[in-house]
């Protein structure tokens, strides 16, 4: 590195610098949610790694060989990228912090550094903690603790005492009208009314038994009053901590906002074309609306910052997983994986703003090409074998599906068609209703899971047992759409059986039946890949896996009831790997 480079700018080795200047060099900076990295972004990258199982400058518990506690892996980054000069080199970066620091030799600086010594982060910081300290003292508060205990057991005695007190007026008002009641029979068979003793007592009786009535109502409606009174004044004193608290509350939470405010305008983010724009005025245009934890943390703009900053052009970049993978997630070690969506998407969009970027692969139909094969067909239902790549309904960006093309097919055909889905990726037996009748029938048996369906699948690895049951609930990762994770909390319930076929162990690799009781978004591609699951990838999983020719994964078995006849039907097909 000569003296004039910035910091962080790395030539590549000496032995590989041969390889280096031979390569060809990309047309259009990488397209970073969908890509292959770049022959050099591979080399940069595998000098990175090198990097991380050799330095000794600092510590972090990856999760590789380490206590299993307190695991973090990290995505990191490399930016290919020519000097001024000319000369060919790259940039590193890591996601958030790094054994607990922004700073770290080799590696870019974040956009901005909240924890430097002379942020205003530190001082606002503080003042939220002295008043979450003030908070955390009442709550801790012995007197704050004997006025709640008061209050409880003063209201709950206090409120028996009253239902006590009502059921006392409501017992004395049934013996009052039982006395009424047996008073009036009296006078109806006495002697006639020149009976005059007799109607005084009657009429004695009724006044006393009203006066009683007004008595039991006043002295009820007193005890009730100083009871509540008693109530309300252990309440009192309990209120006074409650106000302390909430109006503590209220502080920390208007400094909290107005920190984060304050931070979201500290990330101003450069393009190619010179212009800056802060964190908070890029997702002003989001549905978010405000920026997610973490945003303009991740390795991608980080680099692309720094090249910005420091005149640098650049050429490619590459992000890869180090580490242990989270427990909601899958990620494996080494593997290459796109900027995520939610918090980059945004971000990266103004930022490659200036500079020649590759075509989005995933707006163009890839099966443009393939053809639905027709396994049956009446004037009800058809069962197709749709090919990998095809969507099942029109897409965003896509209209050719298998909806379309059957309602090309078919234009007489009536209602939805469509009674169930296959990934765009999935290849498959798939049921196509061709009447409303049809449908409404055909769709009741998938959601009473009457439908019996079976998967083949080719997984990355040699699988020790024979057969298993997965149960790992999924959630939609909210900042990285379309990927699902594992959520023991919001995840819904989804429950796969697999079972061995073949293992190849010249290639490492075993074909297995897939079973799913429930059919969650990406169910058997989590349930394959992830730790707790088979922790081996479907072979060509873009998404949780590495990419290839294809997704191998195949609807190949399909058992349902006919739709008119009810006469039990199962289709078979078989997968082309």
């Amino acid at each position: 590195m000569t003296s004039n480079q910035p910091s962080c700018f790395t030539t590549f080795s000496a032995d590989v610098s041969a390889d280096v200047l031979s390569s060809t060099l990309p047309e259009k900076f990488t397209f970073p949610f969908y890509y292959q990295p770049h022959p050099l972004c591979l080399l940069a990258a595998k000098e990175l790694q090198q990097h991380l199982m050799t330095q000794s400058d600092w510590y972090h518990n990856f999760g590789l060989s380490d206590d299993p506690a307190l695991i973090i892996g990290k995505m990191f980054g490399v930016l290919l990228v020519k000097n001024r000069d000319g000369e060919l080199g790259y940039l590193s970066a890591f996601s958030g912090k790094l054994a607990d620091q922004n700073h770290l030799p080799k590696f870019v600086p974040p956009v901005f550094d909240m924890l430097a010594c002379d942020s205003f982060f530190h001082h606002e910081q503080h003042v939220i903690k002295q008043l979450t300290a003030q908070f955390d003292a009442i709550l801790h508060d012995t007197a704050y603790q004997v006025a709640k205990d008061n209050f409880a057991d003063t209201q709950a005695r206090c409120l028996a005492e009253i239902e006590q007190k009502r059921l006392r007026v409501v017992a004395n008002r049934a013996k009052r009208k039982a006395l009424r009641d047996n008073a009036t029979v009296e006078s109806n068979i006495a002697e006639p009314p020149s009976a005059e003793p007799d109607g005084a007592v009657h009429d004695a009786l009724l006044k006393t038994l009203a006066a009683q009535s007004i008595e039991d109502k006043l002295e009820f409606t007193q005890d009730k009053k100083d009871l509540l009174s008693t109530i309300a004044l252990a309440k009192s004193t309990l209120d006074q901590f409650e106000q302390k608290i909430q109006s503590l509350k209220k502080q920390r939470k208007t400094l909290s906002a107005q920190l984060q405010q304050r931070l979201f305008e500290q990330y101003q983010f450069l393009n190619a074309l010179g212009d800056e724009k802060s964190l908070a005025a890029i997702f002003s245009d989001t549905v978010m609306r405000t920026p997610p934890a973490g945003a303009g943390e991740c390795a991608a703009p980080k680099l692309l910052h720094y090249a910005y900053s420091h005149n640098l052009a650049p050429i490619a970049m590459a992000e890869f997983w180090w580490g242990a993978s989270p427990k909601s997630q899958v990620r494996k070690h080494m593997q290459f994986y796109p900027a995520c969506i939610g918090k980059c998407q945004p971000i990266l969009n103004h930022m490659l703003e200036g500079i020649m970027v590759e075509e989005n692969q995933l707006l163009k139909n890839a099966a443009d090409d393939e053809q639905i094969e027709i396994i049956y067909q009446d004037d009800e239902m058809l069962i197709i074998n749709k090919p990998a790549q095809l969507l099942s309904v029109p897409g965003k960006h896509i209209n050719d599906s298998v909806y379309s093309r059957i309602k090309a097919m078919l234009p007489h055909a009536t209602g939805s068609l469509i009674v169930h889905r296959l990934d765009m990726s999935t290849s498959g037996l798939m049921v196509i209703a061709l009447s409303t009748a049809a449908h409404k029938v055909l769709q009741k048996q998938f959601i009473s899971r009457q439908v019996s369906k079976r998967y083949m699948a080719l997984i990355d690895g040699i699988l020790t047992d024979e057969d298993g049951v997965i149960t790992l609930p999924l959630a939609g990762d909210f900042y990285d759409r379309p990927r699902q994770c594992v959520c023991e909390k919001t995840g819904k319930p989804a429950h796969t059986t697999w079972q061995v076929i073949e293992r190849r162990h010249k290639t490492l690799q075993t074909k297995v039946f897939l079973h799913p009781r429930t059919g969650r978004t990406h169910q058997l591609r989590v349930h394959c890949a992830h730790e707790r699951g088979l922790n081996m990838p479907i072979v060509g999983d873009d998404l949780y896996g590495t990419r290839a020719r294809r997704l191998h994964l195949h609807a190949q078995y399909l058992g349902l009831f006919h739709p008119v006849s009810n006469q039990w039907l199962e289709f078979t097909c078989e997968p082309d790997f």
